[in-house]
């Protein structure tokens, strides 16, 4: 009998062939209305001086109807800026019966993320038979053994959990970890400085040690800003008010809106294109619109697809409103 190989695994056995010798052209426009931006691969044939436009390509600013595995097959090495997800875990979040390989994925991963590019990997564990699964350790452990840097153990913290049982004989869950994981040293770091300061006004001065003379070395004096750094605990409210979007509901577990939102912010500037294997509600996916980012994403449930399509259209909307105030704001409402 004969074996006909999937596409997927074609996809990535051609990328592997031509990855030294790819040539990649960007479209990195951000006007508005290119909503779909194509990015082409070509590689070097039979060592002559002529370019082979490779066949395959992968769209961007687009959600694919399938596993991730398949989408990450046809995306080349070192060239996802930020991923930001939430992977189904330990059974407490149910995705229509839809499983994963975790360990490819992990792998895969690793191999399409820029060198100093930031995975965000949200995840919690189930209680099973009186323990934590330690599923999230196990995962933390794998995707450092692939290669990553466990850059930081954030914690997303939720403010408003049910109410407690005793009978439990624990103290009531109310956190989720959020691994930053990057490759080499992170790219970029927009610091988010929201957290008062109580010294704001005063004058910091001081010394920064002493030179090999033994002089103190005075530092420069300098005025402390109303707001310093926060902590790596995010806290957010969940249930029903992590989403304006009614249709997001349909989706078992979404993301809060700003959780995303500040690790887009956090770990990649405008014009940077930004992952979510598990799309799910497609939140990413619409963050990433709102903030001027490109955006690719898997789902493999055709039903979460439909959300995800209806979000990104009210994003583009939105987006587009904005534009359309900004103008008359610089231009007058007469222009």
């Amino acid at each position: 009998s004969s074996y006909t190989m999937p596409a997927y695994a074609v996809a990535r056995f051609r990328l592997v062939l031509c990855n030294c010798c790819y040539k990649l052209v960007r479209f990195n426009s951000t006007e508005l209305d290119l909503k779909y931006k194509t990015f082409f691969f070509s590689f070097l044939c039979g060592g002559k001086n002529k370019f082979e436009k490779f066949k395959n390509m992968i769209e961007i600013n687009k959600n694919y109807n399938e596993s991730n595995l398949e989408t990450m097959a046809k995306t080349p090495d070192n060239f996802i800026d930020l991923t930001v997800t939430s992977p189904p875990y330990d059974d407490l979040r149910i995705y229509n019966g839809y499983s994963f390989d975790f360990e490819s994925t992990a792998k895969e991963l690793y191999r399409v993320t820029k060198d100093g590019g930031v995975v965000v990997w949200v995840i919690g564990d189930s209680t099973i038979k009186g323990s934590e699964s330690g599923t999230s350790f196990r995962q933390a452990l794998f995707f450092m053994s692939v290669g990553f840097n466990l850059h930081d153990t954030m914690i997303y913290a939720k403010n408003n959990v049910y109410a407690h049982d005793p009978r439990n004989k624990r103290y009531k869950q109310c956190f989720e970890y959020m691994f930053v994981f990057s490759k080499g040293k992170p790219n970029t770091y927009n610091e988010i400085k929201d957290r008062p300061n109580k010294h704001a006004g005063k004058i910091l001065r001081g010394t920064a040690g002493r030179t090999k003379d033994g002089i103190k070395r005075e530092l420069k004096p300098m005025v402390i800003g109303d707001f310093q750094a926060r902590f790596n605990i995010w806290e957010y409210t969940t249930g029903g008010n992590v989403s304006r979007d009614k249709i997001a509901f349909k989706h078992p577990a979404i993301f809060p809106e700003k959780l995303v939102e500040d690790h887009i912010i956090s770990w990649s500037n405008e014009g940077d294109l930004v992952y979510d294997p598990f799309m799910g509600s497609g939140t990413t996916a619409k963050m990433s619109i709102l903030n001027n980012r490109n955006w690719i994403g898997s789902e493999i449930s055709s039903e979460y697809c439909n959300i995800i399509e209806e979000r990104i259209k009210k994003a583009w909307e939105e987006k587009r409103k904005e534009k359309d105030l900004t103008q008359k704001t610089l231009f007058g409402d007469g222009m």
